[in-house]
């Protein structure tokens, strides 16, 4: 081969792997051209497939009003559109958020805030009316009418009303925002069921008996005849249960006719406690017995059992003559052990 031959020949390669190089570097950037400007902004990737996917402009979007952003944080990346937003990061996927529930998760500051980002699309409740939306730390719920807004539950609240149903159990909707509340040294949640509040402490100290540590509780008022509210305390160290009765004027006077009436009426106002065992059940109701027959009015107006009577699921199972014959009654005074 000649060397002008060698040279064509040279030159010839050296294009064909430059034009190589070149297709294969225009590959590479291929999916940036997934973006799409709609509306005049930019929206693409994993934003732009959940967007498409909800309707684009003809869905509850409509058009956007931002190009995509990254968050203050860095984690993550969102668009807004006329209806809402969409948010985005590698743990959670894109989720968009709009509505009251997307105006509550903003005034507990964005993605910033106690929730963090969305981690599900808003879904429907099975009662059809009310709408949640799960985050990185909790859920936000809204109804129509039985929420007062938008609230989000978490934490060892949210554990609790989840033991007993979420929405559609024996607590309802949230009504409120977690707030703190002295009397437990933690905090408390209103839910729209029974004028029901749910509370979660650290711990009260003293001789608060289920609550010197950690625990969460629940109480309620109720208007029948001879309970005014009920509350109910769980340790969580161990499960231990203690029980607040607190009768009506009537229920001090009468409540010990019927102890069957007396009990029902006790939990007409809150659930019964889940756990209990039949024995730990058996022992309460004959608490309250003894609470009830005992009641007697001091000269001042007082009780001698006392404004509530307590029911603790740690005394035994005794029998009826020990938990009401007066002469036991003046040694364990309802307390027994």
């Amino acid at each position: 081969m000649t060397t002008k031959l060698r040279l064509v020949v040279l030159l010839r390669n050296t294009f064909l792997s430059g034009a190589l190089a070149f297709t294969a570097l225009t590959a590479q950037a291929s999916p940036a051209a997934a973006d799409e400007n709609i509306c005049g902004h930019q929206v693409g990737g994993d934003i732009l497939a959940k967007y498409q996917s909800i309707g684009g402009q003809g869905g509850p979007l409509g058009c956007p009003t931002s190009d995509e952003l990254p968050t203050p944080d860095g984690r993550g990346r969102y668009n807004t559109f006329d209806g809402g937003s969409i948010y985005w990061t590698a743990a959670t996927g894109a989720h968009p958020v709009w509505g009251a529930i997307r105006d509550k998760w903003a005034a507990l500051g964005w993605e910033a805030g106690k929730l963090g980002y969305p981690a599900g699309d808003e879904l429907t409740n099975p009662d059809g009316q009310g709408k949640r939306q799960q985050f990185e730390n909790g859920t936000m719920y809204w109804h129509p009418t039985l929420s007062n807004g938008a609230h989000a539950v978490w934490g060892r609240i949210g554990e609790l009303w989840g033991e007993y149903g979420w929405e559609g159990g024996e607590f309802g909707y949230p009504t409120s925002d977690e707030y703190a509340d002295a009397d437990v040294k933690g905090v408390r949640q209103n839910f729209s069921a029974r004028h029901i509040s749910l509370f979660w402490s650290p711990g009260m100290g003293g001789t608060n008996g289920t609550c010197i540590g950690e625990c969460v509780g629940y109480e309620g008022t109720t208007n029948v005849p001879w309970v005014k509210q009920t509350k109910v305390w769980k340790a969580l160290h161990n499960g231990d249960i203690d029980v607040f009765v607190y009768p009506t004027a009537a229920g001090f006077d009468d409540a010990d006719t019927n102890y069957d009436t007396l009990w029902n009426q006790a939990w007409d106002a809150v659930p019964y406690p889940k756990g209990l065992s039949a024995s730990q059940g058996s022992s309460m109701y004959k608490q309250l017995a003894c609470h009830s027959r005992y009641a007697y009015e001091w000269p001042d107006g007082s009780h001698v059992t006392g404004d509530s009577w307590d029911l603790e699921s740690w005394r035994p199972d005794v029998s009826w003559d020990k938990a009401l014959n007066p002469l036991s009654v003046v040694f364990h005074q309802c307390n027994w052990t």
